[in-house]
């Protein structure tokens, strides 16, 4: 899957699921969000085994979008780290891209030499906290930047104030605290995919899905998530058809650029 097919298929997502929870098994996790019309999630490293996950994931799920996330692209820390979590060490960028890794995400920017080295071949959505992280990771090659903590950073009050700054130019995926109360707002600044995890679920119904392992429970919280991105994007952007749209119309018609040359 080149570049251009996963980007594609974010924006027809419009939502990147956080995968964080180690009590819920990865394949039907995936399997809960193509029932919801969603066709990626990134895998974060902070999970028990993550590469042997994420391994699973793409061998048994071939057409899925996996990411891999929570990656630390600084072998110093990376190193530290593992050394004192030998029994489940974090695995770096080209680890996960061994083991499939359709797109990169991290918490933090990412370092010069792995833009050098993936940017172009797989998105990179680096983590970014000011407008100058996000201008910054952008200009080596990221494909779309990561707000985060979004909630912590001031939620859609932030993407509205910082948007300006980088001339509404940037696609940014706001991820933290994202909820059914405030995607409308987001979607409202101009953001175009969302990040969020498990949490934006009712704690009772999340503790319903992985005490009964109940994966149809699953996807139908998923599916309005879903469904409330698409009906909020609809009426920011009525000429745009996510689900059938190009990259090129999407940023012709959005102002966003995507990074894809």
């Amino acid at each position: 899957m080149d570049i251009k097919t996963t980007v594609q298929v974010l924006l027809k997502d419009g939502f990147i699921l956080v995968f964080n929870e180690d009590r819920l098994d990865i394949v039907k996790t995936a399997e809960s969000l193509l029932e919801a019309g969603i066709g990626n999630m990134e895998v974060t490293c902070r999970i028990k085994k993550p590469l042997e996950k994420l391994s699973r994931l793409r061998r048994e799920l071939p057409e899925f979008v996996a990411g891999a996330a929570s990656l630390i692209d600084y072998p110093e820390m990376l190193k530290t780290f593992n050394l004192a979590h030998t029994d489940n060490p974090l695995p770096s960028v080209d680890d996960v891209v061994d083991a499939g890794a359709h797109y990169l995400v991290s918490a933090v920017n990412f370092r010069k030499a792995t833009y050098e080295k993936y940017a172009g071949k797989l998105p990179i959505i680096p983590g970014c906290g000011s407008a100058t992280e996000i201008v910054t990771q952008f200009s080596l090659g990221a494909n779309f930047c990561k707000v985060f903590p979004a909630k912590e950073l001031g939620g859609p009050a932030f993407i509205k104030a910082v948007d300006p700054a980088i001339h509404k130019l940037i696609s940014l995926v706001p991820t933290g605290g994202t909820n059914a109360q405030n995607i409308p707002d987001y979607i409202d600044t101009g953001v175009l995919v969302l990040g969020g995890s498990f949490s934006a679920i009712e704690k009772p119904v999340f503790a319903k899905i992985v005490e009964q392992q109940d994966y149809k429970l699953l996807a139908n919280e998923l599916k309005k998530t879903k469904e409330l991105i698409d009906s909020k994007r609809s009426q920011k952007w009525p000429k745009i058809d996510f689900a059938k749209a190009s990259i090129e119309e999407i940023s012709r018609i959005t102002g966003r650029n995507f990074n894809i040359r």
